[in-house]
């Protein structure tokens, strides 16, 4: 979009005009008392205490109510590496989700390299300013290894959003539909379209959850996954190590035959014909936005339950049902990291919230709900205790 495509007048450009948030203080500065409190001299106090105990930098700070959401501007929701000044508007929005959301307060930071060795560099380099940090809108394969990199090298929780985000919550909607169709997530076969960071994280989801993963078939975009391929990268023959165990070949097609559950992560699209192949009673959540893999009127001719990325439909997949309660449970429990049961205990809290109401149409809450990031954020928390990677 040029500069001239730019109209103050537009709503969406008069909300964004200045940014959406700003700085503010929790303490009063009216009179010489409270500027020697707040600052010199008296600050200097709580300073000599955290140095000779660095672990009151929790209670003395922001940091333990505070996350860092990081990008390097490299794959920004469907617009792609666009860059971190343009990014900067989605971290802004994140930020303030966190804080309606889950009480989280949250700094943007927008990396103006797109290197793993330097955001490595700079965002251990920055971690003692954080009590967590959420990686956003890093592009796959990298946003694997930055990851695991500082979630090896920060004693605090590292989450990358568009893999576990995401997939917490496809593991919540998910419970809910089988329980809605009387299914059980053991028994059902599940075909995930898409290889990129969400849909390795879902598939993994799904299995911490309880989906066989002799059951489960991933497609990138040169067809199924399996153990023949000679083409994989490593991420994908990690996969194609623990699925697929019939060695299915072949394209998209083929995955859905006689599947439970299409899972779509790709932004490509599914042919109708290929749904149709799906065993009867079967669960479509189809999450490309805006434009899903299979039209929802489309999937709703051939199975019982449809979710999709997009407000517009019913049971909108939405990682703002996670990531709020996710950081608020790990910032409560001073958690050093994210665990798997963590994930699985969110997804665990976000199904129950709705599980007694269930519809066809709602197998997940709206993402206004406000009983849903507390919910999540005591289950997580209660997770991270039970795993002892808790300071809290």
């Amino acid at each position: 979009m040029s500069s001239s495509s730019v109209d103050p007048a537009d709503p969406v450009f008069r909300l964004h005009a200045g940014g959406k948030m700003a700085v503010a203080s929790t303490v009063p500065l009216t009179s010489r008392e409270d500027l020697s409190l707040a600052y010199t001299p008296g600050v200097a106090r709580v300073c000599e205490a955290i140095a000779a105990d660095p672990a009151l930098v929790d209670d003395y700070t922001w940091v333990s109510h505070t996350v860092a959401v990081v990008t390097d501007g490299s794959a920004v929701l469907g617009l792609g590496n666009i860059g971190p000044r343009a990014a900067m508007p989605v971290m802004e929005g994140k930020a303030v989700l966190f804080k309606q959301f889950g009480g989280v307060d949250a700094v943007p930071i927008c990396l103006d390299t797109q290197d793993v060795d330097e955001i490595v560099t700079a965002v251990t380099a920055l971690a003692p300013s954080f009590g967590g940090i959420n990686l956003e809108d890093i592009s796959a394969p990298r946003c694997f290894e930055i990851e695991r990199r500082l979630d090896e090298a920060l004693g605090i929780p590292v989450f990358h959003d568009d893999q576990h985000g995401t997939a917490i919550v496809v593991l919540a909607a998910l419970r809910n539909a089988a329980r809605l169709l009387n299914r059980k997530l053991g028994d059902l076969r599940v075909a995930v379209s898409g290889a990129g960071a969400a849909g390795i994280a879902v598939t993994k989801m799904l299995i911490a959850g309880g989906v066989n993963p002799d059951d489960v078939v991933v497609c990138d975009s040169r067809g199924i996954i399996g153990r023949d391929r000679p083409d994989l990268t490593a991420t994908k023959a990690e996969l194609a190590a623990i699925t697929n165990a019939a060695g299915r070949q072949g394209d998209i097609t083929e995955a859905l035959r006689d599947a439970d559950v299409l899972i779509g992560v790709s932004g490509g699209q599914i042919p109708e014909a290929a749904v149709a192949g799906m065993a009867s009673g079967g669960i479509v959540f189809a999450l490309a936005n805006p434009t899903p893999e299979v039209h929802p009127e489309v999937a709703a001719r051939h199975v019982e339950v449809v979710a999709t990325g997009r407000s517009d439909y019913p049971n909108q997949i939405n990682n703002v049902l996670a990531f709020p309660g996710v950081f608020r449970g790990a910032l409560d429990a001073r958690a050093t990291r994210n665990t798997e049961n963590m994930k699985v205990a969110a997804a665990d809290a976000i199904a129950g919230v709705v599980s007694e109401t269930l519809t066809a149409d709602a197998i997940v809450p709206s993402p206004l709900d406000p009983r849903v990031a507390p919910a999540v954020a005591e289950a997580v928390a209660e997770a991270a205790r039970a795993d002892g990677v808790a300071r809290a």
